[in-house]
């Protein structure tokens, strides 16, 4: 009866250790190029319903630090997203533009597409499956 007993609290126990644990993967990413201290970083991982359209699914906030960054997104699941990072160098928590609507601060994107005008959720995305993934990212 003893070892019944025993058998089904390390069942429940091992249950309960399986729920806690991750659903997902851990997406790291690496900013390569901090210009200076000055201001937030600000980071989003985007589905291709988000993208463009505001804040993420997760969303990342640092003080800026002149050269390498790294932060994480955890338990990202299986799907494409695409990340978009902002150098918000006043920390107004939003992109300014010059007066001829060009981008005022430093931005990246995943895929590093740095072409002219507003970057496509296709140009930005990357498929996350089972394993752990690293992106690097340029200003």
């Amino acid at each position: 009866m003893k070892s019944l007993v025993l058998f089904f609290m390390m069942t429940v126990a091992l249950g309960w250790a399986q729920e806690e644990s991750p659903k997902g993967i851990t997406l790291t990413i690496t900013l390569e190029n901090v210009l200076n201290d000055q201001g937030d970083i600000l980071a989003a991982l985007h589905t291709q319903d988000t993208f463009m359209k505001g804040p993420g699914i997760a969303n990342y906030k640092a003080e800026a630090q002149k050269g390498q960054m790294t932060f994480t997104f955890d338990n990202v699941a299986p799907g494409t997203y695409g990340v978009s990072v902002l150098h918000d160098l006043n920390s107004n928590q939003r992109m300014d533009y010059q007066s001829n609507g060009m981008p005022d601060e430093p931005y990246g994107m995943s895929g590093n597409d740095m072409s002219m005008g507003p970057p496509s959720f296709d140009s930005v995305s990357f498929v996350v499956g089972t394993g752990d993934q690293d992106i690097a990212i340029r200003f």
